[in-house]
């Protein structure tokens, strides 16, 4: 059997399973078998393929089937064009959380930032991606999950920001050791109640979905931290989910009753970035 028959043989079998895209998630899985590029897949595709390696296929399309997410079977998941390990003790990165990041950078442009903090950082996205783009910043990002931290830190060490960052473990802002000028947070926001227990999004920790019974509690918990912890002339980025800009809206006016508030839309119209501005800005 050749390469191009296996992956017809693994779309079939993922599209019977009403797996979405499975031409691309099939193809995915067999590059990963193989350790190949895209380019050398389709260069390659008349190629036979050994019994070892399509046993380890199927099992990987298996998986895939039985719904466990692609990016933790590979172990990869690409954000903000930098790849990143991802295993079950972190949340997976979403497109729509570079938001935060291009609205972050907008910020810095046009505002003196010494010092940030990325709260909930999960595997380290939204941290090494701003490193990546940020010169002369101290940037702190913070964790309750021990486990989710070394992944971060692994991630800091692939992308060679690890000087550029300094990793705390405990409740959001509670272990910073001052304030800061900028906070970034894509914490839980998924209503308790609306928590699979099958499907993909049942393999990613709790931890990081449970944003309680409305889905705003870890908000409004930090929202209440950075009265101490954001600069009197700081700025504060939240990812939210969906329907939820109007209470998040409300829970950060009654902390910060001055601050000027905008929210962003992500590209499928969905109020996705609040953002708050503890003094007039262009940003």
């Amino acid at each position: 059997m050749n390469l191009r028959q296996v992956l017809l043989n693994a779309r079939d079998i993922l599209a019977r399973s009403s797996i979405d895209d499975a031409s691309l998630e099939a193809e995915i899985l067999l590059r990963h078998t193989l350790k190949i590029s895209r380019t050398q897949l389709y260069q390659e595709l008349d190629a036979g393929i050994n019994k070892v390696d399509e046993k380890t296929y199927y099992r990987l399309v298996e998986r895939r089937r039985q719904g466990e997410p692609t990016a933790y079977i590979t172990g990869h998941r690409e954000f903000y064009g930098l790849d990143f390990y991802v295993n079950r003790d972190v949340l997976i990165p979403r497109p729509e959380s570079e938001f935060l990041v291009e609205k972050a950078l907008e910020i810095a442009r046009i505002r003196d930032l010494a010092t940030m903090a990325d709260i909930g950082t999960g595997c380290g996205t939204i941290a090494i991606s701003l490193a990546k783009n940020l010169k002369g910043t101290k940037i702190y990002a913070t964790d309750l999950s021990l486990a989710a931290l070394e992944v971060a830190r692994g991630n800091c060490r692939r992308h060679g920001v690890i000087e550029k960052i300094e990793f705390l473990h405990g409740d959001m802002l509670e272990t910073l050791p001052g304030p800061v000028d900028l906070i970034v947070a894509n914490l839980p926001y998924v209503r308790e109640s609306e928590i699979p227990d099958s499907g993909p999004l049942s393999f990613e920790p709790v931890l990081a979905l449970n944003g309680g019974h409305d889905g705003t509690s870890m908000i409004n918990t930090l929202c209440n931290q950075a009265k101490d912890k954001l600069a009197p002339s700081g700025c504060m980025l939240l990812e939210i989910g969906e329907g939820q800009a109007d209470a998040v809206t409300d829970i950060i006016s009654e902390t910060f009753s001055s601050a000027r508030i905008e929210t962003t839309v992500d590209y499928a119209g969905i109020e996705r970035v609040v953002g708050v501005y503890l003094t007039p800005s262009r940003a």
